[in-house]
């Protein structure tokens, strides 16, 4: 059963409210996803909602158009999908539209087995076929055959700690066109920052960029998605590094966009190989695992 649309005049008459809502959208998702109260209307705090939803989706719509001219038909999995809210976005503003008979599935990926089989039974309700959700790791994932060998589109929105860096481990090895990653909460480097202090303090006046606690943990964040964009370069994607503003609840709010363009970046490698180095981050090598050799 197919819920109800937004009607091409939009949801209501208010003047304040016209243009908001996107003529054709799914009036039941907006309301389980909270972006609508029960009666169909706009808040403060929903029509904010709103706005981040767009915003979000003026990254990916451009990626999801370039695949489907490409292929005729999108595969997008999304890493720590939790309740699905990103993979129900997108699917109500660009995959429903592109017909039954088009191939073009979004996997949600989610640990939880009750938000797997709520997400499930929300797509059943919504007739969005396209949708899949899989109760999996994304280390998981990675092997696993309820998956394609290769995928379009990676999203991994707000993975925690090194979930980010499995999600690009799975984007590497499936042979993603493009990433989108929202990185949150990176505290395996911190931690290896910290037992490693004392020796790289000694030879490297830079290491006072981390010899505070507090600037262990600000500095730890930051040279992790330094060192993922330089991982991300080494295998031939172009990254562009941007703002997602006021996503969600979180202060987490730096987007990771990498597009393949082929190749080894020997230089990026390079330099990744350095910052380890020169960080007392060794250990962390294979974390941050670089191409193997042509």
């Amino acid at each position: 059963m197919k819920s109800a649309s937004v009607p091409s005049k939009h949801i209501t008459s208010e003047k304040q409210e016209k243009h908001e809502i996107r003529p054709g959208q799914s009036i039941e998702l907006l309301k389980e996803l909270h972006i609508l109260t029960r009666d169909g209307k706009l808040n403060q705090d929903s029509r904010r909602k709103l706005k981040q939803v767009y915003h979000l989706y003026q990254f990916i719509e451009p990626l999801l158009k370039q695949v489907l001219e490409q292929k005729g038909a999108v595969s997008l999995v999304d890493h720590g999908a939790g309740k699905s809210y990103l993979g129900f976005i997108l699917y109500d503003l660009f995959f429903k539209d592109l017909g039954k008979d088009n191939t073009s599935c979004i996997y949600g990926i989610e640990t939880r087995d009750e938000l797997v089989t709520k997400s499930h039974d929300l797509a059943v309700r919504l007739g969005f076929s396209g949708m899949q959700f899989l109760n999996l790791s994304v280390a998981e994932s990675t092997s696993s055959a309820a998956l394609p060998a290769q995928i379009d589109i990676v999203t991994a929105l707000h993975a925690c700690n090194t979930a980010t860096d499995d999600a690009i481990d799975f984007a590497l090895k499936k042979k993603a066109k493009f990433m989108v990653l929202v990185p949150c909460c990176q505290a395996e480097v911190a931690a290896e920052l910290r037992k490693t202090k004392g020796d790289a303090v000694k030879n490297n006046p830079l290491s006072e960029m981390w010899r505070h606690p507090i600037h262990t943990r600000e500095f730890g964040s930051q040279i992790t998605n330094v060192l993922r964009c330089l991982q991300l370069e080494s295998h031939g994607y172009q990254v562009r590094v941007t703002e997602l503003v006021g996503w969600e609840h979180s202060m987490k709010n730096e987007l990771i966009v990498a597009e393949y363009k082929g190749g080894r970046n020997n230089k990026s490698a390079q330099r990744l190989t350095d910052i380890l180095n020169s960080t007392g981050l060794t250990n962390l090598q294979p974390r941050f695992f670089l191409p193997e050799p042509s």
